[in-house]
Formats: C-alpha cells, sequence, structure tokens
C-alpha cells in the first residue's frame, strides 16, 4: 500500500506534558482538564486534539465528495465533540463522538444527509473509530 502522507508526533508526560513533531514545527503543552482533576490552563489535551483532527478531516471529506459531484456551497462547517465517558465492559475509559455538520448554500435537507454520508464513508478518521467508538452525526 503506497504511504500519501504520514507524520509523527511525540509525548512526553502523558496527560501532564508536552507533545511534539520530530521536526519541532508542532508543539503543545498537554494537561489534564478541570473535570478530570487538572488545574485550570490553556494547555490541550488528548480529546481536544481528536476532535480539532477529526472536524477537520471529516470537512475535507464533505468538501472533497461535494466537488466531485460538482455541488456548489457557500462553505460547509463540521463541529466535533469527543466524550470521555465510562466503558462498563471493563470499568475503564472510553471516547464517544458527536459531529455537527453543516452546509450553508445547500438548503435541501435530504441531500446535505446524502453528501454527510458520504463524507463519513470516505473520512480516514470514520474509518478508524467505525465499530470502535459511538459516532453520533447530526446534520443541521
Amino acid at each position: 500500500m503506497k504511504t500519501l502522507y504520514e507524520t509523527t508526533i511525540v509525548n512526553t508526560g502523558g496527560r501532564q506534558g508536552e507533545v511534539h513533531s520530530l521536526d519541532n514545527i508542532f508543539y503543545l503543552d498537554i494537561a489534564k482538564p478541570q473535570a478530570l482533576g487538572g488545574e485550570a490552563t490553556t494547555a490541550s489535551n488528548p480529546e481536544q486534539l481528536f476532535a480539532a483532527g477529526y472536524s477537520s478531516c471529516f470537512n475535507s471529506a464533505l468538501e472533497l465528495v461535494l466537488e466531485q459531484d460538482k455541488v456548489k456551497v457557500e462553505k460547509s462547517e463540521v463541529t466535533a465533540t469527543i466524550s470521555l465517558i465510562a466503558d462498563k465492559e471493563n470499568g475503564g475509559v472510553k471516547l464517544a463522538a458527536k459531529l455537527e455538520v453543516e452546509i450553508f448554500g445547500l438548503d435541501d435537507h435530504e441531500l446535505k444527509e446524502k453528501y454527510v454520508k458520504k463524507a463519513h464513508d470516505y473520512c480516514p478518521y470514520s474509518k478508524a473509530v467505525k465499530n470502535s467508538i459511538d459516532v453520533e452525526i447530526i446534520v443541521k
């Protein structure tokens, strides 16, 4: 299989540390959120990073499927909410995702749903989490 792109990120310190790329172009402090006992901070956390990646990837997939069918829209917006929830199977925790998708300039709701489904089938993040976390998709 041909690799189209890859990147490497290193974490030190877990939820109380930092992440950086090998070339140091990407760097973020990581901290436990207040809801999990952390301090108020501007540092990021793994759930925020996942939400940023998933919303960006899904929106890119949506723009691609719209473009392939030559559907003109004003813009699209994807809001990803990533939750850390209790895992009843082993007493631990697991992720859940909610994607709220809005396509401005396309008034037909059924058509919006069609393209959101196509994007969900295409998006690498959606493929990666398929059958492993609950994903709720709301088309606005």
